[in-house]
């Protein structure tokens, strides 16, 4: 085993010591700025930089973001991918809310509104609270069959850009119970997950029912009781579609339902159009607008017409 040593000199000295066999196999290099207690990390462009060694093990990583002042982290968003996804987990398990830096057309809702908006928060946790209860058992079945049928997570988790960037995970019951992998919509796939859906696994009849009747979306109450989605708002962003370079943006809170996904014209896959729905729907919010999507949802969902997530 060879152990290199990286000597940093600051007010104190600091020797690091570096194992080789712990590398990770991918960390990328960036830069870190801190201020007023939020940590900017930035994608580093420039090869010929100097990198320092040590920032290659994860877990030293994580433990100098676990005991540091940073309250936040806010990644670039020039970052990859697969950067952009380690160091939201990194964030997440040492309990740092992590943003992705986008630019946004639309200017928050809770600024424009504030009380409304408010209405709005109360409204979202209260009903997320009652479905919650009531569906428990059904989810419980869910659960239980799915468990018996596979033995992968219950659950699925993918990641999500939230409201001002925000970066949380969903969590869906999981539709395909086969050693394929689940596969999710193509609007909210990226570019390689869009390749693989001809070669898709093929589903079995209940993964089928599961998404027609919408109920694998079930666990999303979850990210509505923890203030991460709305009841009604634009669609959850999944990290492809916020990196790409798009005319259009916002960066709202996503809803489990929307304009567009009650649209007779939603099984169109264009994401300029779907954003341009999206910012309509912001442009134009008020109460009465959710209520009228809620209800209009219903129906779609009972008869199995609501575009999956």
């Amino acid at each position: 085993m060879v152990s290199q040593k990286v000597v940093l000199t600051t007010s104190k000295t600091l020797v690091l010591e570096l194992d080789s066999s712990k590398v990770e196999p991918y960390l990328p290099p960036c830069s870190l700025q801190w201020r007023d207690k939020t940590l900017w990390v930035k994608a580093i462009q420039d090869s010929s930089q100097d990198v320092l060694p040590a920032l290659k093990l994860r877990e030293w990583l994580k433990d100098c973001l676990q005991n540091s002042i940073v309250e936040q982290v806010c990644l670039d968003s020039g970052m990859e991918k697969k950067a952009i996804k380690l160091w939201a987990k990194l964030c997440r398990e040492c309990n740092k809310p992590v943003f992705l830096v986008l630019p946004s057309q639309i200017k928050a809702l809770s600024d424009q509104k504030p009380i409304y908006w408010n209405i709005k928060r109360l409204m979202d946790w209260l009903v997320a609270a009652i479905l919650l209860l009531l569906l428990s058992p059904v989810m419980l079945i869910l659960a239980a069959v799915i468990k018996i049928l596979t033995p992968k997570p219950v659950f699925l988790r993918q990641w999500r850009v939230g409201n001002q960037g925000q970066l949380f995970q969903v969590y869906k019951f999981r539709t395909i119970f086969s050693d394929g992998e689940p596969q999710p919509h193509p609007i909210m796939g990226d570019r390689l997950e869009l390749e693989k859906l001809e070669k898709k696994p093929p589903s079995s009849s209940l993964g089928e029912w599961l998404r027609k009747y919408s109920l694998d979306k079930l666990p999303l109450l979850f990210n509505v009781l923890r203030g991460e989605m709305s009841l009604v708002g634009p669609r959850p962003w999944g990290l492809y579609n916020s990196l790409r370079p798009q005319k259009l943006g916002h960066t709202a809170l996503p809803g489990l339902t929307g304009a567009w996904q009650i649209a007779r014209n939603s099984h169109l896959l264009d994401w300029d159009a779907v954003t341009q729905w999206d910012l309509n729907y912001l442009n134009s919010w008020s109460l009465g607008q959710d209520l009228k999507i809620l209800l209009m949802t219903i129906p779609k969902v009972i008869f199995g017409s609501v575009l999956t997530k």
